[in-house]
C-alpha cells in the first residue's frame, strides 16, 4: 500500500458483484489506504456486497441502502453518511440501467419508459446523487462517474443507454462548472467494455469485445483493475488540475477513424 488515499472517505455506489466496474474502483482504493462507504440498492445487493468485503479483507465505514432512482432515498443515505462522518472526499458514481429489450434491435422503436428510465437512472442520478454529495465534501473533493464509447458513437445494440452516456458526459460538464467553485472536481472514465451484469444485457456483446482484442491500438481488451486506477486517480490529489474530463481507459479503441 502506497497511501496516496490515505484516510480519504470515499463513497462508492454501484457494486454489483466482484465483475463489477465499482468493485474493482473498490479495490484500488482500499489498496491506497482510502476508507470506504458503500451504498447498495436491495437486500440481496447487501448480501453480495458482504461476500465480496469478507474475501477482500475490507472494513466499510458504513453500508447504506440508496435507490438511485428516488430522491427521498437520495437523501435518506446520505443523510446517514452525514451521521457517521463529518466529511466525505470523494464519490464514485458506477450505476446505470436499461430495460434489455432496450438494447436490441433499432433505437427507433425506443419506448418513452424505457427511454426515460435510461436517463433518470444513468444520468440523473448523478445530478441527485452530487446535489447530496455536495453537503459534505466540505474539503471540496472529486465525484468520478463511469461511461462509455457508445455516448460518442453509435456502438450497435447500445441504443437508448449510448444516449444516456451522452447526456451523462454533458452532465459531467455542467457539474464541474457548478461545484469547482466549492473546491470538487467532477469527470468521468469512458471504459472500454468489461464483462459486467449490466454488459451481459447488450445483445452482441460478445462481437464488441472480439472486435477490440482485434483492432484496438493494444490489441486487447482492458480490465476492471485497469478502470480501478484509472479513476483512483482522478479521485487522488495527483489529478487536482483535471475536472469536467472524459478519460478514455480502452486500450485506445477511441482514436481509430473506422
Amino acid at each position: 500500500m502506497n497511501g496516496l488515499m490515505k484516510d480519504k472517505i470515499v463513497v462508492v455506489m454501484g457494486v454489483a458483484n466482484e465483475r463489477s466496474i465499482a468493485w474493482g474502483i473498490a479495490k484500488s482504493l482500499h489498496r491506497e489506504g482510502a476508507r470506504l462507504i458503500f451504498t447498495y440498492r436491495k437486500e440481496r445487493s447487501l448480501e453480495k456486497l458482504n461476500a465480496l468485503l469478507s474475501q477482500e479483507g475490507i472494513e466499510a465505514l458504513l453500508k447504506v441502502q440508496c435507490d438511485v432512482l428516488d430522491d427521498h432515498s437520495i437523501r435518506s443515505a446520505f443523510q446517514a453518511i452525514g451521521e457517521r462522518v463529518n466529511v466525505i472526499h470523494g464519490l464514485v458514481h458506477s450505476v446505470a440501467f436499461a430495460e434489455k429489450e432496450e438494447l436490441q434491435g433499432e433505437y427507433l422503436e425506443t419506448s418513452r419508459e424505457g427511454y426515460l428510465l435510461a436517463q433518470n437512472s444513468s444520468a440523473y442520478s448523478l445530478v441527485a446523487i452530487a446535489r447530496e454529495a455536495k453537503k459534505l465534501m466540505l474539503d471540496g473533493g472529486s465525484i468520478v462517474t463511469q461511461s462509455y464509447l457508445g455516448a460518442e458513437r453509435v456502438v450497435k445494440n447500445y441504443n437508448v443507454m449510448g444516449v444516456a452516456k451522452a447526456a451523462l458526459e454533458a452532465s459531467v460538464r455542467y457539474l464541474a462548472e457548478d461545484l469547482g467553485k466549492y473546491g470538487i472536481r467532477v469527470n468521468a472514465i469512458s471504459s472500454g467494455p468489461i464483462k459486467t451484469l449490466s454488459a451481459k444485457g447488450v445483445s452482441g456483446f460478445n462481437d464488441i469485445f472480439r472486435t477490440i482484442e482485434e483492432r484496438a491500438p493494444l490489441r486487447r481488451n482492458i480490465d476492471q483493475d485497469e478502470v480501478g486506477d484509472a479513476t483512483l486517480f482522478l479521485l487522488s490529489n495527483l489529478s487536482r488540475g483535471i475536472t469536467g474530463e472524459v478519460i478514455h481507459v480502452d486500450a485506445g479503441y477511441h482514436i481509430l477513424g473506422i
